[in-house]
């Protein structure tokens, strides 16, 4: 069964993004060889993304690395919003609660996984006991303000337990 796995990669003081979303400052901590973000993308069979996200800002926008993992991942994209368009982009599905969209993902995963993309979408798959792993990959900078890892005013404590033999920011939700 397909696992929902939280990746990103965030500033050393905890931000995915920049303020009002910018995303530009990550164009040059990208590239290079990353061998625990190949495992991730052959594992990804479907990626779960917040509307934000989703329609937000691209460090590679215009490039031919454009889009998830760099423009690497070409599969199934299933959006977690309120306002669904009326004509969906091709590959993309949108869904308007989160069993509905996360069911939706781990379908079209198969036995692959699911990625979860943005911030408050991890959240809530948290916050409903959905989420599995958490993985975050750090870039030398400091933004200084922007969007948290995690957004959970009011939240409790999560318990972590570390994946034996991989990166040291790869991490088990621990239920």
């Amino acid at each position: 069964m397909a696992r929902l796995i939280y990746s990103a990669t965030a500033s050393l003081d905890g931000f995915i993004a920049g303020p009002g979303g910018d995303m530009s400052w990550l164009t040059e901590h990208i590239g290079g060889e990353n061998p625990t973000a190949d495992r991730v993308l052959a594992r990804t069979g479907a990626i779960l993304v917040g509307r934000v996200t989703f329609g937000g800002d691209d460090p590679n926008a215009g490039t031919d690395a454009e889009g998830a993992f760099g423009g690497q991942y070409d599969g199934p994209v299933v959006v977690l919003t309120h306002r669904p368009p009326e004509e969906p982009p091709a590959g993309v599905e949108f869904a308007t609660d989160l069993p509905t969209a996360v069911e939706r993902a781990k379908a079209l995963a198969g036995d692959r996984d699911v990625n979860v993309l943005g911030a408050d979408v991890a959240a809530h798959c948290l916050d409903a006991g959905l989420l599995d792993e958490v993985l975050m990959f750090f870039a030398p900078v400091l933004l200084g303000d922007g969007t948290p890892i995690f957004r959970r005013p009011g939240g409790t404590r999560v318990r972590l337990k570390r994946l034996p033999g991989e990166t040291e920011h790869w991490y088990r939700v621990v239920r």
